[in-house]
């Protein structure tokens, strides 16, 4: 009978502090310390990120550990995030992943946050059994830092069909909330606004970006100079009319994000779609892509809510397919910011 694996996976590479137990891509425990101080500065700092993540990590993963019920000599590899993200972010769990390595005596993985999030879908949880995308399989990653379709070959096997040339769609969600005075993140206050609001009434422009590229500063500024207008007329327009814009900004990012990927999915003959990333939690996003997969017939992945945000349950199951070739990571391995 084979032995069965069992994998911590660490993730630090922004404001989230995360680790999380797999025995052969069952999670056993999924451990999330989230960093709320950021609220204030309307973003991430990185030095206050740095610092928590240095608070954070040894309890976070002495409760994923403790949780599983298994011991750190019991683990069969460590998977930590090495990047891209906040370098001190990243140092911090990079640091511990190695520590541990060396005094629990078992072999590091060094995980690309953004495969973290293409493998979200295999996943196992005990008790249910979820159908998982066959390979290839196109990916819409969608998160605060990128807006990337991929063509994902095999688990270790990835082809960037398209990305943006410009801002993300997070990171539009963002600026924009912001803009209108809603609060960080904009992202879940957006989307709760635009589902009382009606996303016809007002329009914002479409950028025409060749291929499957995206572009989204565009849009940004359509919304800015659209407010500027029209609270010259009313200053109390964007109170009055709030959900509404947000339904009808909402709508526009959505529909450039679906646009390119009805077109990749055309190009390719791919029919297997994913989404992943921060932003594959907006329930209008999720909503819009079950219906064009039943218009188009896809078959269509959405990962559970709790595997949208930064989590180590998605580097663990990445460091789970690159541990069973051989990919160790040594010791003297760095983490990158991009």
């Amino acid at each position: 009978m084979p032995v069965m694996e069992i994998i911590l996976g660490i993730e630090s590479s922004c404001d989230d502090t995360s680790a999380a137990v797999l025995r052969d891509r069952v999670l056993l425990s999924n451990v999330i310390a989230s960093q709320d101080v950021h609220r204030a500065y309307g973003g991430v700092v990185p030095e206050l990120a740095s610092r928590a993540h240095e608070l954070n990590i040894v309890p976070v993963v002495s409760e994923a550990l403790k949780r599983a019920g298994v011991s750190a000599s019991e683990l069969s590899a460590i998977a930590f995030t090495r990047g891209p993200g906040l370098l001190g972010s990243l140092l911090v769990g990079t640091s511990f992943a190695k520590g541990l390595s060396v005094s629990a005596g078992v072999p590091l993985v060094e995980v690309n946050h953004l495969q973290g999030h293409l493998l979200a879908n295999f996943v196992r949880q005990e008790g249910k059994s979820v159908e998982e995308p066959a390979f290839p399989y196109l990916c819409l990653l969608v998160s605060g830092g990128n807006s990337q379709i991929v063509r994902v070959d095999s688990p270790l096997e990835f082809k960037i069909l398209g990305q943006t040339i410009d801002d993300a769609v997070g990171e539009a969600f963002d600026k924009c909330s912001k803009l209108m005075g809603l609060g960080y993140p904009g992202g879940p206050v957006i989307d709760r606004l635009a589902k009382q609001g009606d996303a016809s009434r007002f329009a914002f422009a479409k950028p025409h970006i060749p291929g499957l590229d995206y572009s989204f500063s565009g849009v940004k500024t359509s919304l800015l100079y659209f407010l500027r207008d029209r609270m010259k007329e009313d200053p109390d327009f964007l109170e009055k009319n709030r959900e509404d814009i947000c339904a009808g900004f909402q709508k526009t990012l959505i529909d450039i994000l679906l646009d390119k990927l009805i077109k990749a999915s055309r190009q390719t003959g791919i029919r297997d779609i994913t989404i992943g990333g921060g932003v594959s939690a907006n329930s209008g996003l999720r909503e819009r892509i079950l219906a064009e997969g039943e218009r188009r017939r896809w078959r269509t992945f959405l990962p559970e809510l709790k595997f949208t945000t930064d989590n180590a349950a998605m580097i663990a199951v990445a460091g789970h397919y690159k541990y069973l070739q051989g990919l160790f990571a040594p010791l003297d391995t760095a983490p990158y910011s991009r």
